[in-house]
């Protein structure tokens, strides 16, 4: 029995020297697992930061982007007033001037007006509100009630037309 207890101290010795040399290296890894862990959680709060950075500057570039262009409409509203308070032929003049201010002013912001009258109808950029009888070939745009729009080719209004149905026979 004494040399069955003498075999268990000496293995119990080996594992003790064995979990001491291990101790070091353990200790090794679990500093490297927690300056990884840090560094991950670091990350993770920079980029949710980012994150609301980000969103934060979109909201300013829109809402500075919606003023400029609001600034630049009050020149219209601005010539509207002053018509308003001229008599006679110069009205028709100032209307048109007024016209050309805001088609400019719309025209550097990208948008522009759909051509369609005498051009074949286009659902996607059309939208049909009478299909009646001419001489114009069926299919054909002949009038342009409300007139569309394209913001950077793409389509903000759809123009309301009447289209054509051919000859009634």
């Amino acid at each position: 029995m004494k040399e069955d207890t003498s075999e268990l101290n000496e293995k119990q010795q080996d594992l003790a020297k064995d979990a001491d040399a291990a101790s070091p290296a353990l200790e090794e890894l679990q500093k490297a697992y927690d300056d990884l862990n840090s560094r991950y959680l670091r990350l993770a709060a920079d980029f949710d930061n980012y994150r609301k950075r980000m969103a934060r500057e979109i909201d300013a570039r829109t809402t500075f982007a919606i003023e400029d262009f609001a600034v630049e409409l009050l020149e219209v509203v601005d010539n509207f007033e002053r018509a308003e308070k001229v008599d006679g032929a110069g009205l028709k003049e100032g209307m048109e001037q007024i016209r050309k201010l805001f088609m400019a002013i719309l025209d550097r912001h990208g948008i522009k007006p759909i051509e369609c009258r005498d051009l074949p109808f286009d659902p996607e950029r059309q939208e049909a509100i009478a299909y009646v009888p001419s001489a114009a070939e069926e299919g054909t745009v002949i009038d342009e009630v409300i007139r569309g729009y394209c913001m950077q080719d793409k389509v903000i209004r759809c123009a309301k037309v009447v289209v054509s149905k051919g000859k009634e026979e």
